[in-house]
């Protein structure tokens, strides 16, 4: 790579007694930026918003302020950590210029946000590629899936911030819905789209989750986004079970593993099933657990017309545990058994996998943990489109 491509110093490596960097972990980053071509990329797709003769690139600007959050800060201030590391990071962005930036960004967020997202998608398609693989993407096939996993998370705010709202566990701030590719346990997770939203939106909110699907699909290597078949699992808890969005799956040949509301006849339909047909769970290493078991409720459901309006196909598993000792029992608890389900279009497997599949959607919890660690428990912006931009970064 030329310098003049190059968004970051080469670092020399020496072991000789010779002054030293005191972040030379922030070398790895900036590595990553140079290998991945994200920071061409970027600069080439943020370049309508470059002034002439300006001195930073906004693409620079948004990378700077992501490696500061990698290095622990939470706000734009936090660029001052780059500052210290010339010789690794090259010029930072004064504080007025960070702002300056992110204020133009934000004016213009939506075309800024289809440039971000064609060059993430990009820099994804080229590494995935070099993974070769180890990619999430490699070889996938409707019975080893490239997993999607959604989740809404709350986000406190501390002052009364553009569309900052009060939110349904009585705190106050925003309540963003967040796509990841699932990594396996041995990975990390992966961000692939995001909607900020208010703090008062609906966690089962249709038409949200359809827009955070779509993007995500976007950023998956080898799909046709519009119709990418059963390569794809889409996999989110109950506020994905509404009958619109298992629709709109099914229109886009998507499998799924979505959480279900039980109706209210569960218990009536539980005593018909005979004790032969429930079949032993799973732990997560794939052993048996004891006093655990899943059954299929399609047929039970169908006869009742519990089932009308959803899309055909859709499978209803239930499982069975009872909560351990000193747990706050339930009105809908059925003979001391705790009764979770969730909906599926995958026709083969046992039911035992499948449930195990579905339960390890849990993950996605971890990855907002880290989301959190690294930038987005504090949206530290006034106006809601600039944290829009935050988001990004994060």
């Amino acid at each position: 790579m030329n310098k003049r491509s190059r968004m970051y110093p080469c670092v020399r490596v020496d072991r000789a007694n010779v002054p030293a960097v005191g972040q030379a972990g922030g070398v790895l980053l900036t590595r990553t930026v140079e290998a991945s071509g994200l920071g061409l990329v970027l600069s080439q797709a943020l370049g309508l918003w470059r002034k002439p003769l300006a001195k930073h690139d906004p693409a620079k600007v948004l990378l700077d302020l992501a490696m500061s959050l990698v290095l622990g800060g939470d706000s734009c201030r936090d660029a001052a950590l780059l500052r210290s590391e010339p010789g690794i990071y090259g010029p930072v962005a004064s504080d007025p210029t960070i702002s300056r930036t992110i204020t133009a960004l934000a004016a213009d967020v939506d075309r800024v946000e289809k440039a971000v997202a064609k060059a993430r998608a990009a820099t994804r398609d080229l590494v995935w590629g070099l993974a070769d693989d180890k990619a999430p993407g490699h070889d996938a096939t409707a019975d080893k899936p490239v997993i999607i996993d959604l989740d809404a998370t709350l986000v406190t705010s501390h002052s009364d911030k553009e569309q900052a709202r009060p939110t349904f566990k009585k705190g106050y701030g925003f309540h963003p819905l967040l796509a990841f590719v699932d990594h396996g346990p041995d990975g990390t997770g992966e961000p692939v789209a995001g909607l900020l939203r208010a703090g008062n939106a609906g966690s089962n909110t249709a038409s949200d989750h359809e827009t955070v699907i779509r993007s995500a699909l976007k950023q998956v290597p080898g799909i046709n986004p519009s119709r990418p078949g059963r390569k794809v699992l889409i996999r989110t808890d109950g506020a994905g079970g509404s009958k619109q969005l298992l629709g709109f799956l099914s229109s886009k040949g998507v499998s799924y593993s979505i959480g279900f509301t039980l109706p209210m006849s569960t218990p009536e339909l539980y005593h018909l099933i005979p004790e032969t047909a429930w079949q032993d769970a799973y732990n997560a290493d794939g052993q048996v657990r004891d006093g655990a078991a899943v059954v299929e409720f399609t047929d039970l459901l169908q006869s009742k017309g519990s089932l009308n309006g959803y899309p055909s196909g859709m499978r209803v598993i239930v499982r069975r545990e009872r909560p351990h000792p000193g747990a706050q029992l339930r009105f809908d608890d059925v003979d001391g058994y705790r009764l979770t389900a969730f909906v599926t279009n995958t026709t083969r497997g046992q039911l035992a996998d499948l449930e195990m599949r579905h339960r390890r959607r849990a993950r996605c919890e971890d990855r907002i943990r880290t989301a959190k660690d690294t930038g987005l428990s504090n949206l530290p912006l006034q106006g809601f489109n600039q944290n829009r931009i935050w988001l990004f970064i994060v």
